[in-house]
């Protein structure tokens, strides 16, 4: 047998100690401890929240002076509303009314009770991933730009992609580790697939049972749209256990020494609905797949590290830090991305406002001259005018730059500059219209500026990318302290 399958023994008169100190500990959800940072993540939460039912109050006024352009702006109030203003609005109420604690569901990222939580593995992660792909599962891609539009363009020319990424769901306060699916038939829109998550070190079922791992199985049925989000989704069959009990099937089948504890009514069996509307009914019963006797190889440790940014741990060592920060930079959060780039969009538009007040040059000189003054006058006017529009262009081009490019390399302080200067663009247009000024629902270059800005504010604010530059910090930081004690 490898000797990477087992765990190596402790030395004498240790084990029994660890395994009674375990079976001691709880687990708790780490508190929460008020900070300026996290004062500022929060504030800029809520208002991301605000700004993005604004935006598309705006939308909506638009759409009535567009005629049959209209047509065009619902799909765009849908767009806003569904991928931008309700996800929010539902993570924001759900940390008020729904459970942090175990209660066999998953969460959305949103917020929303996710699917059952429907297997319990023990064994290490490596003897998971040689029990699944001998059963013929296939290992999902992580969520990136690239795996993101794989997903949205199989799913449109209806083509195979065995990796395709799964939804991520969170439990213990995290998204899933990895999770394994099985394509039907090559159709993307229809998939077995199962979520795990470590447990966290020390936790234990309701009852005191001991699991490693738990898991989500579910299959996918069909495409369509969320109940409670209206985005587009996979929609989950009703009858979650027939994929759980198929997921058990497939790994005994495939390897004799993996068994099966199966715990009868382990939850009260229920019909509710899972985070997309879809209808869920479940018997209660939990399998419990006990994998520690299948032997692994080299091919079954995963070049990755554990990305779980997890709420229920304290990184304390400096090493694992900067692990952590070093995996995140070659696998940014999707949403750092789109904020970074969406700044330098801004940036661009706002180079374009200025060379077209430049280039209107009698316009300039014209607005001066309403001001009072000889020709003169004007004329020198109009130039320093047009100087500082240009100085102060450049420097503002040049501090944007810097900061997305921060942004970019993981700096939480330059995340929250461009946060700060987001909200207070965002602010200012609210304010703008509620004192008379209503061209901005009226003007489509304030309104995509609007837009953009709030874009920035929900990408930048949300808990990927609050977590990832806050990492990214801290690693820095303690790669520095490295440094200087070597020195």
């Amino acid at each position: 047998m490898n000797p990477r399958a087992q765990t190596p023994d402790p030395p004498p008169g240790q084990a029994p100690d660890r395994e009674k100190n375990r079976r001691r500990q709880s687990f708790v959800f780490r508190r929460h401890h008020f900070t300026v940072t996290g004062v500022l993540d929060y504030f800029f939460f809520l208002f991301g929240g605000a700004a993005s039912l604004f935006l598309a109050l705006l939308i909506l006024l638009k759409g009535f002076s567009l005629g049959w352009w209209q047509v065009l702006t619902l799909l765009i109030l849908w767009a806003v509303v569904s991928y931008l203003a309700l996800p929010r609005l539902h993570r924001i109420l759900s940390q008020i009314y729904v459970p942090n604690y175990f209660i066999g569901r998953t969460r959305t990222s949103d917020g929303l009770l996710g699917d059952p939580v429907n297997l319990a593995w023990r064994g290490e992660e490596a003897q998971i991933h040689h029990a699944m792909k001998a059963a013929g599962w296939t290992l999902a891609d992580d969520i990136t730009a690239a795996s993101t539009w794989g997903i949205i363009k199989s799913t449109l020319t209806k083509s195979s992609y065995p990796e395709a990424p799964v939804s991520p769901l969170m439990l213990f306060g995290r998204r899933q580790d990895f999770a394994y699916q099985q394509e039907v038939d090559g159709d993307p829109g229809q998939r077995h697939h199962v979520r795990f998550w470590k447990c966290p070190s020390g936790w234990l079922l309701p009852g005191g049972l001991q699991a490693d791992w738990l898991a989500a199985g579910t299959y996918d049925k069909s495409v369509g749209l969320s109940l409670f989000t209206l985005q587009i989704t996979h929609k989950i069959e009703e009858n979650t256990d027939i994929e759980r009990d198929y997921i058990v099937k497939t790994v005994t089948e495939a390897d004799p020494e993996i068994t099966v504890d199966n715990i009868k009514d382990f939850s009260t069996g229920y019909h509710s609905r899972n985070g997309g509307g879809d209808a869920i009914v479940t018997d209660g019963n939990l399998p419990i797949i006990d994998v520690k006797m299948v032997t692994t190889d080299a091919d079954d440790y995963p070049e990755r590290l554990d990305l779980a940014l997890d709420a229920t741990q304290i990184y304390h060592d400096s090493n694992s830090v900067s692990d952590l920060a070093r995996t995140l930079w070659s696998k940014r959060p999707l949403q750092t991305l789109i904020g970074a780039g969406l700044v330098l969009v801004l940036l661009i538009l706002q180079a374009t406002d200025v060379l077209s007040i430049l280039l209107d040059w009698d316009g300039l000189r014209a607005d001066v001259a309403s001001t009072g003054g000889s020709a003169a006058d004007t004329e020198i006017v109009t130039r320093i005018v047009a100087g500082v529009l240009v100085g102060l262009s450049l420097i503002i081009g040049v501090i944007q730059v810097i900061a997305s490019i921060s942004v970019f390399r993981g700096s939480n302080r330059a995340r929250l500059w461009i946060l700060t200067l987001s909200t207070i663009s965002v602010i200012i247009s609210f304010t703008n219209y509620l004192t008379g000024d209503r061209s901005i629902a009226t003007n489509m270059y304030s309104l995509v500026t609007v837009a953009l800005q709030v874009g920035v504010l929900l990408s930048l604010s949300s808990d990927s990318s609050r977590l990832f530059t806050r990492f990214s910090t801290a690693a820095a930081r303690a790669d520095r302290q490295d440094r200087a004690i070597e020195d």
